[in-house]
């Protein structure tokens, strides 16, 4: 069995304690805040990003370079490890793209090694759930190979259920209209939202108020979550510096489905930008998306 690697990119929003633990690689995707460029070592912590965003900061972020991804890789390369990397959703992000641009050219200058980019479809913890399979089955001795197979044929699985505080910042990336937005705002509506198939974030529907909309995501859950009830021992939630409404929708699932053993993260900046404060986003494995 080769020696290989697993890497990924930010936009999977592990925690850094995960990252840490798993040695897991991580490229870094970079984005401006009020005309500063942060990502990699110039960090903003991020509660103040999203007070930021709060008090009307509109921040923009930018793909993984070619360049970036071929520099994070060779250095496995080098090391005569083989890699699987698992990209950001190509519905929602030139990464990827990037990505196996990147792997492309590497494989001319490195003939005997492997470099297989799995396009995760996924966001946010939802991605970073995808990452968290695949490196159970690399420790269970799953090779390279099994494992990408494994992920192709599973990433329709990993369900995203999203809500959003704030329509104006899905307005800004052109999730919903402007009169959406004001009217939206108006009357309280909060939308739910999902990643379909092809890695895109679509609305499914809009109900009335808050609690109501984190109730949906654990509703929208039961509906598609048949066949996958053993294999969801592990639920993912990220959130945009809300974690109590996070717990709220753990304690619905645990009174719906069970005890579960849940891994909490903000929703990053590169997400965030688009999503604002006061996203939550569930994720779990389901029979569709």
């Amino acid at each position: 069995m080769s020696d290989y690697v697993i890497m990924t990119d930010s936009s999977c929003d592990l925690p850094e304690d995960y990252i840490k633990e798993k040695k897991l690689d991580v490229l870094n995707l970079f984005y401006n805040l009020d005309g500063v460029i942060y990502g990699g070592d110039k960090n903003l912590e991020i509660g103040e990003f999203y007070n930021r965003m709060r008090n009307g900061s509109m921040p923009t972020t930018m793909a993984v370079n070619p360049e970036d991804a071929a520099t994070a890789m060779k250095k496995h390369l080098d090391a005569g490890k083989d890699i699987l990397f698992i990209g950001f959703s190509s519905g929602l992000s030139g990464s990827c793209q990037n990505e196996m641009l990147a792997a492309k050219e590497l494989k001319e200058e490195y003939p005997d090694r492997k470099i297989v980019v799995v396009d995760s479809l996924c966001a946010s913890m939802g991605q970073g759930l995808f990452v968290h399979r695949a490196l159970k089955l690399q420790e269970s001795g799953t090779s390279l190979e099994e494992n990408a197979r494994w992920l192709e044929e599973h990433k329709l699985n990993i369900c995203h259920q999203f809500t959003v505080d704030d329509l104006n910042h899905l307005h800004r990336g052109g999730r919903v209209s402007k009169t959406a937005a004001v009217l939206g705002t108006l009357i309280n509506v909060k939308p739910v939202l999902h990643v379909d198939d092809e890695g895109k974030l679509i609305p499914l529907r809009n109900v009335r108020g808050r609690k109501k909309s984190l109730q949906a995501l654990v509703e929208n859950m039961s509906q598609t979550i048949q066949g996958f009830e053993k294999d969801n021992d592990e639920i993912f939630i990220s959130h945009g510096d809300c974690l109590e409404d996070a717990k709220y929708v753990a304690k619905l699932i645990e009174e719906q489905f069970g005890p579960k053993k849940f891994y909490y993260s903000h929703v990053g900046a590169v997400i965030g930008a688009h999503s604002g404060p006061g996203t939550v986003a569930l994720f779990y494995l389901g029979c569709k998306r």
